[in-house]
């Protein structure tokens, strides 16, 4: 079955699980009105399953190559590109005036949620480009807004970040890539970085990476870190392209999947770069485009779990196995069916998790509330962590679906489970998301989540008198978790961190019984139907999740490293 993007799905949770019309209400984004909304989520998914989702298996068949120092992308990614690029999709967030749209984040969360479902791996390049674009127009000079933004905008250019070094991962401090200066205002970048997303391609005119190294004088660790944008032609002063910079692809990885999307070993000899932000500011600049990124990769893995579950909902309408009633195929099984049910709810939620994060991001920077703010920082790390294990989680269920099939490549089952699997690490392990989630998103003692558990409560107090059952059913799942986050602000951070796993995973699960129950009360029978199978059989997982991080780190640990030997 060809991929089609889920349009009725995202214009009922914005009209009625996240409240978008809050976001249309704001002055800053006044022209998000219905009827551009529908145009947006009605053209972007015309693009995915026309232009986009036919790219999806060439990529993991051809993948990108490096030849004589020049990537090779897969066939039709090219063309794949210009659409994205010509529809001003990049751009969907950007400052009008440097030939954005100007629309809220929330909008540019739908469109790449379905671009993912469509095809991931050509999806991770506008992604980098928009994360590039968010960092630089909030941090750097206005002469290199001038010459990036309306390039990267329009898609003429493209853009990557280079956090990661051999010996640098999650500890970014540890980077040794070097800054000297020129005494021109530029700078000498010099040093290896690795895993680059899209860091070359043959469509694009210009490659523009964004680099953290350290200045002569940057203390050692995260503090002494500056950013440097290194194009890989110098612009000239009119905006056309000059010489090549002293950069190169050294190699591109042999991957698990995401074979359409090339992933470099990048070398930076000498090459000029410019700071963007001010000196050993590096790592403020990078969280802009990292915190961005960080819900556009939650995103993807719901993107592609929306692929897989797709796949796995035709192949179960059509394959007859066993003695079964009604049709006879294998959708009449009861274990099929409830993988099945299990997918497209945990789906809803992941996403109404991401597009709530979306919309608090864009009230926040609507209306300066330092509310909203809060409430979307509490958000980011659920979005990026739910949404990818789910990703990984409903692909690999794909493959159940499909049984013996789904082990067959030429069914397309695996290549789901292979392209999202590395979601779940990049842009901050989900490990580390959880230990922002009960590190610095609790260091307000846990008042934004209280905020919100008001919220869910009052909510299911609303819902008492339509459907009571459900409504306890949350009701009381969000005063358990109040319960533990008062429990966890108490401890230490150690205790923490040994616990937040399975406290994110409880926390999302209560969230998706807020929002399965706030779609009962405004959607149809089917709605209510699949919120009942989510309050009943998934939401009732948040106990012993919660019952886990009530253990803290003692008895974990007390377990050795000897312990742990194979």
């Amino acid at each position: 079955m060809p991929f089609r993007s889920p349009v009725s799905d995202f214009r009922f949770i914005l009209d009625h699980v996240v409240d978008f019309s809050a976001v249309a209400a704001t002055e800053k984004f006044a022209e998000a009105t219905p009827e551009t909304v529908d145009a947006i989520l009605s053209e972007a998914g015309k693009l995915c399953d026309e232009v986009i989702a036919p790219l999806n298996r060439s990529g993991d068949l051809h993948p990108a190559t490096l030849e004589n120092g020049v990537v090779r992308t897969s066939p039709g990614f090219a063309e794949g590109y210009r659409a994205i690029a010509e529809g001003g999709w990049i751009g969907i967030c950007a400052d009008p005036g440097n030939g954005g749209m100007g629309l809220p984040l929330t909008l540019a969360t739908a469109v790449n949620d379905m671009m993912s479902g469509a095809c991931l791996a050509l999806q991770l390049n506008p992604l980098m480009s928009q994360g590039q674009i968010e960092a630089i127009e909030a941090h750097a000079s206005d002469e290199i807004k001038q010459t990036y933004l309306p390039k990267l905008i329009s898609g003429e250019w493209t853009g990557t970040m280079n956090l990661t070094e051999p010996q640098a991962g999650s500890d970014v401090g540890a980077l040794a890539t070097k800054a000297e200066p020129l005494g021109d205002g530029s700078f000498a970048i010099t040093g290896q970085k690795i895993f680059i997303t899209w860091a070359d391609n043959d469509f694009a005119e210009n490659i523009c990476h964004l680099v953290l190294a350290r200045l002569p004088d940057g203390v050692p660790g995260t503090k002494g870190i500056s950013l440097f944008m290194v194009p890989k032609f110098i612009p000239n002063a009119d905006g056309t392209l000059g010489e090549r910079n002293a950069l190169r692809v050294v190699s591109l990885e042999h991957k698990l999947g995401l074979h359409g999307s090339p992933t470099a070993v990048m070398s930076y000899e000498g090459a000029r770069g410019w700071l963007v932000g001010p000196a050993h500011g590096g790592m403020a600049a990078m969280f802009t485009m990292m915190n961005n990124a960080r819900l556009g990769v939650g995103t993807q893995g719901i993107g592609a779990a929306e692929g897989a579950y797709q796949a796995a909902y035709a192949y179960a309408m059509d394959r007859k196995q066993g003695r079964v009633g009604g049709t006879g195929t294998i959708i009449e099984h009861a274990d099929v069916r409830r993988m099945l049910a299990g997918m497209k709810a945990d789906i809803f939620v992941a996403r109404s998790i991401a597009l709530a994060c979306g919309t608090a991001i864009d009230m926040g920077h609507a209306t300066g509330s330092d509310k909203w703010k809060a409430r979307a920082a509490l958000l980011t790390p659920l979005a990026k962590a739910f949404g990818t294990d789910i990703g990984v989680e409903v692909a690999s269920t794909g493959i159940q679906v499909h049984g013996g099939m789904g082990f067959i490549e030429e069914t397309g089952a695996a290549q789901y489970l292979r392209d999202v699997r590395v979601t779940a690490i990049y842009e901050g392990t989900n490990g580390i998301q959880a230990m922002d989630l009960v590190g610095r998103k609790l260091m307000d003692g846990g008042e934004a989540a209280f905020r919100l558990l008001d919220e869910i409560e009052a909510g299911a107090e609303r819902a008492k008198g339509t459907l009571p059952d459900m409504a306890e059913a949350v009701w009381d799942s969000a005063e358990t978790l109040r319960e533990t986050i008062e429990w966890l602000v108490a401890q230490d951070i150690a205790d923490r961190f040994a616990v937040a796993v399975p406290f994110l995973r409880g926390f999302a699960r209560v969230l998706g019984g807020h929002y399965h129950l706030t779609a009962a009360i405004a959607g149809d029978d089917r709605r209510k139907r699949l919120a009942r199978f989510y309050i009943e059989r998934l939401l009732p997982e948040h106990t012993g999740l919660f019952a886990h991080v009530r253990q803290g780190s003692a008895a974990l640990m007390e377990i050795s490293p000897d312990d742990l030997a194979a």
